[in-house]
């Protein structure tokens, strides 16, 4: 792990550097970025985008979406990978929103991860962008860079929140997981980092 004052300098240049960043996720409502969110699991945000703007508005809500069957949503997301998993967890998530939470995703973290589909990075993005709740999530992009910047070593996404949990303030929490992504999706890229452009050239510890 990198030493305070250098861990304070990365983030403190990422946070100039993306500061309005947001997530690359196309969404209107909160049950949107969270089928989005669930669609986006090994799969691009970009693929996900155009996914969502096929099957958005006619499946925006549980309501909608539980009238289709599993063979028809799947249907509906086919060129997403892991497409039948994702199609019952969607419905899912779907029938346990409308049933037991009046189509209102909950605002807790906890009770979110009980929906179909809803892992902790899922409901940490949910809680997060809907509810601006602090909180970090760890996706591939996040845990690459934190580790490659010795911001984090832990070997696994719920040891690298924590760590990363402790080094930045808990009101930037859900600010920084977007610092984060960014710079990996731009310039820290996971086979060919672009490491002669990078802001942080000078403090990466893989820079040696």
């Amino acid at each position: 792990m990198l030493r305070k004052e250098k861990r304070t300098e990365i983030l403190t240049r990422l946070e100039k550097e993306y500061l309005n960043t947001k997530t690359a996720l196309n969404y209107h409502s909160p049950f949107e970025l969270l089928v989005a969110v669930i669609l986006s699991a090994q799969c691009t945000d970009e693929r996900v985008n155009v996914i969502t703007a096929r099957i958005f508005p006619r499946l925006n809500t549980p309501k909608k979406m539980l009238k289709l069957s599993l063979g028809e949503l799947e249907e509906e997301i086919r060129d997403c990978g892991l497409y039948h998993a994702k199609a019952k967890n969607l419905l899912g998530m779907a029938k346990m929103l409308h049933e037991e939470f009046k189509d209102v995703i909950p605002k807790d973290i906890e009770t979110m991860m009980q929906l179909p589909g809803v892992g902790r990075k899922t409901a940490n993005v949910v809680a997060s962008v809907i509810y601006n709740i602090p909180a970090i999530a760890v996706d591939t992009h996040v845990f690459r860079v934190s580790h490659r910047l010795g911001l984090a070593k832990g070997k696994t996404p719920e040891e690298t929140e924590l760590e990363l949990q402790k080094i930045i303030p808990k009101e930037k929490w859900g600010k920084a997981h977007h610092w984060l992504i960014w710079h990996g999706r731009l310039v820290c890229k996971a086979r060919k980092p672009e490491c002669e452009t990078c802001i942080l050239q000078d403090l990466c510890p893989m820079n040696k």
